[in-house]
């Protein structure tokens, strides 16, 4: 199975793709929208992309590929995996010496304090991924460090020079399998579950769901809209909203929840949700890590 991942290797995608057993050939991606369009576009069976991360929440660039341009991949499975950034340069190099920290921006924003106080006035560069930066610091020929995981200076043969500088140590990152629709997941595959026809699911089963509607700046709209799964003891475990690109002001709002899409109680919220929306999206049911 060819999975997408963002590359390059070292990144905590591929450590979390690394951890998902054998069996599969990682294909490194240079962004995350071409993770996602991979599965879009049939060049990989999966992808292993970023979700949600503790501190920072939403991973923005998957969440708006998967509503906006792959309609056809969904969400089949979800791995939490734990991320440790350590401060990294060419061997040599000094945390005195540093001119310049490379990092991905989640890296970057997971370790603001850090950041702050310890490098302050260093300015902060943005990379495609924490393995890129890694990358690009050790071939800098100025003092240049980044944001990045242990192995990734290990697979760039670079020096740590802090361990576990985020800015809390029980950080993580929930990272979801994806596919297309066309392609559903083998049965007994952990790595990629999903519901039957009947909406049978092993026990934990979740399903991520986007809305939006025409009625969104009513009072109560979105009270109204959410009732139809509290009415039916339907447990939802986030909420958020994201720009609907439709002007300014109108936005979508992104649910998750406990219950597979075909249980009796998700499906008649579904349908009482589509009543007063001008679009309902389920965007995949899948056993919770």
């Amino acid at each position: 199975m060819r999975v997408g991942y963002l590359g390059p290797p070292g990144t905590y995608s591929h450590e979390a793709l690394l951890g998902a057993g054998g069996g599969l050939e990682a294909v490194p991606q240079p962004t995350l929208h071409d993770a996602v369009l991979a599965v879009h576009d049939a060049t990989v069976d999966r992808a292993l992309v970023p979700f949600e991360n503790a501190l920072e929440g939403a991973v923005h660039p998957v969440l708006d590929a998967l509503v906006f341009e792959a309609l056809d991949v969904r969400i089949v499975g979800e791995v939490v995996h734990p991320v440790r950034h350590c401060l990294i340069a060419r061997p040599g190099v000094a945390v005195a010496d540093v001119r310049a920290v490379l990092s991905h921006p989640q890296a970057s924003a997971q370790c603001a304090r850090f950041l702050r106080t310890e490098l302050a006035g260093v300015p902060v560069l943005p990379a495609t991924s924490t393995a890129d930066a890694v990358r690009r610091a050790t071939e800098s020929a100025e003092p240049a460090a980044a944001l990045g995981s242990r192995a990734a200076a290990d697979a760039y043969g670079a020096a740590v020079l802090r361990e576990d500088v985020g800015d809390e140590h029980d950080n993580a990152t929930r990272f979801v399998w994806l596919a297309r629709e066309d392609r559903d997941a083998s049965p007994g595959d952990a790595r990629a579950s999903a519901p039957d026809a009947t909406g049978a699911t092993s026990p934990g089963a979740k399903t991520a769901l986007v809305f939006w509607g025409e009625g969104s700046s009513a009072p109560g709209w979105l009270v109204a809209c959410l009732a139809e799964f509290a009415t039916r003891g339907v447990n939802l475990t986030r909420i958020e909203s994201r720009p609907l690109r439709r002007g300014l002001g109108r936005y979508l709002f992104l649910v998750e929840l406990e219950g597979a899409e075909g249980e009796p109680e998700v499906a008649a919220a579904l349908d009482g949700l589509r009543a007063k929306t001008e679009s309902v999206r389920v965007l995949g049911s899948f056993s919770a890590a």
